[in-house]
């Protein structure tokens, strides 16, 4: 563990947002806060204070006060550090991912649609980030307490989620909150009839078997966060559809990723399940990597 949680600066009511959700994380985890903007054209920083109008990087500044003060406004002791940096920002958010537990930036919301628009940008961290990102929409209320409302967890059970199962027992107990836990299965083949009709005994044996699944990848984690409550759930439809149909009053959305070798960029592929809640979901999702 790093202590640190970085989130990205640009100015805009989008980085607000994902300040503010940061802040209440760095708290909940004791961390610190670190707050990065990288330009390309940010001009070096003066060994001492510029004289007033000489300063280069006066609106990056103003920026940076504005950050700084919005994470400071509900946690006025949080440890705050400021960081520019005169990089390309996907460069340098990658490298504060790596000094990072978790990296956190805004998604820009559609108003009523309640949609992100992730741009390249952003599609390209998530893909390739070495930490968990936290994609924070614009939208939220700065007075509401961000971490409200319960940490849903999405399985899929196909493949390793210890990572995914870690990040979302200890999100769920540091916030005091319910776990709820969903895996989204389709009917296997054999629970449909000759006339495409769903035969209910296969049906309900295919819920069975999937919720033995789900209670076995839930088993250890139980035991090692006896506090937290788990709702544990199948939705047996499209894996994507059954996850953004729960998440309307989730306070975090986790869903997990492959890593993949961050010096291969081909595109951002980060998945079509991942790809919807992260375009769709009306609460903060976490990509977590994994193995």
């Amino acid at each position: 563990m790093k202590d640190v949680i970085t989130a990205g600066v640009d100015g805009t009511p989008e980085s607000l947002s994902a300040i503010r959700w940061a802040a209440e994380e760095a708290q909940l985890r004791r961390a610190r806060l670190r707050l990065l903007h990288a330009w390309v054209l940010l001009a070096p920083e003066p060994a001492s204070h510029p004289e007033a109008g000489q300063d280069q990087n006066h609106w990056t500044h103003r920026m940076m006060d504005e950050a700084a003060t919005t994470a400071r406004a509900r946690f006025p002791d949080l440890p705050v550090d400021e960081v520019l940096v005169a990089k390309d920002p996907l460069d340098a958010l990658h490298e504060a991912a790596e000094l990072s537990d978790l990296l956190v930036l805004g998604s820009r919301d559609l108003g009523p649609v309640s949609r992100y628009v992730l741009g390249e940008l952003g599609l390209r961290l998530v893909a390739h980030s070495a930490s968990p990102t936290v994609l924070v929409r614009a939208r939220q209320d700065s007075t509401a307490n961000e971490g409200a409302g319960e940490v849903m967890v999405a399985l899929s059970l196909h493949e390793p989620c210890e990572a995914l199962l870690a990040f979302a027992f200890a999100s769920a107990a540091r916030r005091g909150v319910t776990l709820r836990a969903i895996h989204g299965r389709h009917l296997p083949s054999y629970a449909y009839n000759r006339g495409g009709g769903v035969e209910p005994i296969a049906a309900e044996q295919a819920e069975q078997d999937a919720r033995e699944d789900l209670a076995e990848a839930l088993e250890t984690w139980r035991e090692k966060f006896p506090d937290v409550r788990v709702d544990d759930r199948v939705v047996l439809e499209s894996p994507a559809p059954a996850l953004l149909h729960s998440a309307a009053d989730a306070g975090l959305l986790v869903v997990g990723r492959r890593h993949r070798d961050r010096h291969r960029l081909p595109g951002p592929k980060i998945g079509h399940v991942v790809q919807a809640v992260v375009h769709h979901a009306p609460c903060p999702v976490a990509v977590v990597p994994h193995e």
